[in-house]
């Protein structure tokens, strides 16, 4: 008989240098750039644990692996898998764990409870998303019976700080102080006494973090640049557009002029302003197309731009299609116009979309793998709400609240 092929195992030796080689090269930029101040997890040992984490900046895994000795497995998007040699680069070195986005993605799971079988420490943001507020997003419940099945010592680890240091929406980084640290550890034999609703809840709230509050300052002379790409619904004349120079946004319909100060809140320029911070300008957004008859906008196109698009080979490249695509987004679906040719893609035939960093967009359309890359003030949100808007109406669920972040 023919031995049994063995398996590539994940772990691998030169991960832990490649570790030891990152810790020594940003820890100091992190402290210098972003204010860090990260607690070490002293009660590591030599055990594997399962870190959730709530998710804040694009540094948000380098601040985790800053807290503990020995390399750690993240879950990350299947964007940073598509570019070739770059992607294969990172596989090489780090062996990050791809996931689908919006999707129940089994191939990751599976090598999630490889990588706990060979021992390895894995790390995952249940929410699937940097806040666009500030406020910890939407988390699946999904997250309590996978880290159950798993079998590790739960770290639940808080990031403080990092949406007023660099909200996701901007370019910038903004002087002042972050934070982060373990705040709970949740053994095996605790959570075995829990039901997957409680552990759920406990997750949740340890992560939860809501900087919609006047508790620090974060300077930058550009504190507002980019805030349109999180906003696009004004309070005074409804759907819009915004651009951002310096510290204010104003809404290129009314005119609406807003500030954005050091202390993270909003401030009205020619009068007041609604909204004392980005959280409840972002969840009056959220209401409005919660609210929104998105059928109303069948005929004529409730925004139109020009973008990037590229189809994604997913894992391994990005083929470029047309640089000035026009896109125009109906209540029902997108209608695209390259140098080549016109699409259509109904939300029927949609099967999700994403949006990515902070302002691309991956289309789910059929079998097909899309992506549009803005300018510097596009709007990806926008797409991710109206889709869903569609489809809780398409169910009947006129109430629905989620959006997909």
């Amino acid at each position: 008989m023919k031995n049994a092929k063995k398996k590539t195992k994940w772990l691998r030796p030169r991960h832990h240098l490649v570790r030891n080689v990152v810790y020594a090269l940003l820890y100091p930029y992190c402290r210098i750039v972003y204010g860090l101040q990260v607690k070490r997890f002293r009660e590591q040992q030599k055990r594997p644990y399962l870190i959730l984490l709530n998710h804040q900046t694009p540094f948000d895994q380098f601040f985790v692996g800053m807290s503990f000795k020995g390399p750690i497995y993240y879950l990350a998007t299947e964007d940073i898998f598509s570019n070739g040699f770059i992607s294969s680069v990172i596989r090489y070195l780090i062996a990050p764990i791809p996931i689908k986005k919006q999707t129940m993605d089994l191939k990751a799971i599976k090598t999630c409870f490889a990588v706990a079988r060979e021992g390895g420490s894995l790390a995952i943001a249940p929410e699937g998303n940097r806040t666009y507020s500030g406020q910890t997003e939407y988390m699946n419940p999904s997250i309590a019976p996978l880290a159950r099945k798993l079998g590790m010592p739960i770290v639940l680890y808080r990031i403080e700080g990092g949406y007023g240091a660099e909200p996701r929406w901007s370019n910038v980084i903004r002087r002042g102080r972050v934070k982060s640290y373990v705040s709970r550890v949740i053994d095996p034999e605790e959570y075995a006494t829990m039901t997957d609703e409680e552990l759920f809840e406990a997750i949740r709230t340890e992560l939860y973090v809501n900087e919609a509050v006047e508790d620090a300052r974060f300077e930058h002379k550009k504190s507002a640049e980019y805030l349109e790409r999180a906003v696009y619904i004004c309070p005074t004349c409804g759907l819009s557009r915004f651009e951002s120079h310096g510290d204010t946004v104003s809404c290129q319909k009314c005119g609406l002029r807003v500030r954005y100060l050091p202390t993270k809140r909003l401030q009205g320029v020619d009068g007041d302003f609604p909204f004392p911070f980005v959280l409840q300008w972002y969840d009056y957004q959220k209401d409005f197309v919660n609210a929104l008859d998105v059928m109303a906008y069948v005929d004529t196109p409730m925004y139109q731009e020009s973008v990037a698009l590229s189809r994604v080979i997913p894992y391994k490249k990005k083929v470029p299609v047309c640089p000035q695509t026009s896109v125009r987004l109906y209540g029902d679906r997108m209608e695209l116009t390259t140098d080549q040719e016109q699409l259509l893609w109904h939300f029927d035939q949609v099967s999700a979309v994403v949006v990515l960093g902070r302002n691309k967009l991956n289309v789910y359309h059929g079998d097909d793998l899309w992506q549009f890359k803005g300018g510097k003030r596009f709007n990806a949100l926008k797409y991710v709400h109206i889709y869903h808007r569609y489809q809780n109406m398409k169910k009947g669920d006129g109430h629905g609240k989620f959006l997909g972040l």
